[in-house]
């Protein structure tokens, strides 16, 4: 069932207009991963859940930052109206780029070793389960890709002239987030050697 979940969270995040719900499906579809390695309970699916709670606590509410700093300049959470701020804001747009790979569970990111372990574990369990896991990593990936190219893509809208420019506590918000998670991909004993 939580991997029928996570199906079914992924494929309701690729139609969705509104950034913010697009984010917090996206949370609900991870932790059906989580859950699944919690039910299993093997060490392997343990830590990989703890890592991937972690880490994708981290990067989820990273995400959550960065569409507020959009909100805050735009007025929308819509999709279709928030296109082309890599134009506008390119730093912004590198905070964009590296949170949405997090996300994605690219490598060398600890999100990545918390996926591993919890898809080993479900797959020494029952080998079947790779293909749910597999579809569901794959729409992870496209509905990642969506939200990147749907804010930072594309010709601006003409009702945003005046846009003001970003401030030093967002970008320090998003170095408190995105810090962490890189000192976690160094050295993942911290999490990892919880439960092995």
């Amino acid at each position: 069932l939580a991997l029928w979940g996570i199906l079914m969270t992924s494929s309701i995040c690729l139609r969705q207009t509104d950034l913010k719900a697009l984010i917090a499906y996206s949370s609900v579809s991870h932790m059906g991963l989580v859950t699944a390695a919690i039910i299993v309970q093997t060490p392997w699916g343990l830590t990989g859940a703890m890592t991937l709670m972690i880490a994708h606590g981290l990067t989820s509410s990273a995400l959550f930052a960065l569409a507020n700093t959009n909100y805050e300049r735009t007025h929308t959470r819509t999709l279709l109206l928030v296109r082309g701020l890599q134009l506008v804001f390119p730093l912004m747009s590198t905070w964009w780029l590296l949170t949405n790979l997090t996300n994605m569970a690219m490598p060398p990111t600890i999100n990545l070793l918390g996926e591993l372990f919890i898809i080993s574990t479900l797959f020494n369990w029952s080998s079947p389960t790779i293909v749910i896991t597999g579809i569901g990593t794959l729409i992870t990936a496209t509905y990642s890709l969506y939200m990147l190219l749907m804010t930072q893509r594309g010709s601006i809208s003409t009702q945003f002239q005046l846009l003001s420019p970003t401030h030093t506590r967002e970008h320090l918000i998003l170095v408190l987030h995105l810090l962490p998670l890189g000192l976690l991909t160094t050295k993942p004993a911290l999490i990892s050697g919880l439960f092995t």
